[in-house]
């Protein structure tokens, strides 16, 4: 259970998901996943890349060029994966409503809590 937990914690962390979602139509580029993953920072960036491909989520391919040339891709795995958070996000658009509506009546039923000197 351990293992699958950490899979799971992986796999569900917001940046590998928004990787997996922006590599889903090709191979791209170092600072093009910079620029389309807001926020993200350099380090992050690196860390989740290196994660993914060493769960072999994703691909990273390196071009003997001038100046050098990486890319990654989603691999056959890596866009099984694609496919299920797909499904998770389209659950999430069906049902936001009555989410919220139920995440509305729950704040309204708790008692205010006032800091008291």
């Amino acid at each position: 259970m351990t293992f699958i937990r950490e899979v799971l914690d992986r796999v569900g962390d917001k940046w590998s998901l928004l990787l997996i979602a922006v590599l889903e139509p090709g191979p791209l580029r170092y600072t093009d996943l910079q620029r389309q993953i807001p926020g993200i920072s350099q380090r992050m960036l690196t860390l989740t890349l290196r994660q993914l491909q060493q769960d072999g989520l994703i691909s990273r391919t390196a071009y003997a060029e001038v100046p050098p040339r990486v890319e990654y891709t989603l691999t056959p795995l890596g866009r099984g994966l694609h496919e299920i958070a797909t499904s998770l996000v389209g659950w999430a658009a069906a049902h936001h409503d009555e989410i919220r509506a139920h995440r509305a009546r729950t704040t309204s039923a708790q008692p205010s809590t006032t800091a008291r000197a």
